[in-house]
């Protein structure tokens, strides 16, 4: 994955395990922060959001939370639609993501249903 700095593209190496396991480095500048930041956003404790939002400010800027707050509810809105409406995933995405799926279990997740009544085979 490629991130522009400074007008220069920076290769960086992601590691999807962070996901699932949060003392893992996720590979990404403030990662740790945006991870802290997502997982207070789908929780319920108002000042722990409160908290990661200032702590993630301070660590890539103000910008930054608007940013990740605004990704966050537009996935939340199109997996949302997606789920309620029974669309499956598309296969080339199943293919591409078979691993990413198989490590982070998300063949586990009820809306999983959806796609793989359609394609069994890439369970």
């Amino acid at each position: 994955m490629f991130l522009r700095e400074s007008g220069r593209a920076t290769n960086l190496k992601i590691n999807l395990e962070a996901l699932i396991t949060p003392t893992i480095e996720i590979g990404v500048p403030g990662g740790k922060k945006i991870l802290d930041f997502a997982e207070a956003l789908i929780g319920t404790d108002r000042s722990k959001l409160d908290k990661t939002r200032i702590n993630l400010a301070d660590t890539i800027g103000p910008a930054a939370v608007s940013a990740a707050a605004a990704i966050a509810a537009n996935f939340s809105k199109n997996d949302r639609i997606a789920n309620g409406c029974g669309i499956p995933t598309e296969p080339k995405m199943l293919k591409a993501s078979k691993d990413i799926r198989a490590n982070l279990g998300l063949n586990d997740f009820r809306s999983a249903e959806n796609t793989f009544k359609h394609f069994p085979e890439e369970r």
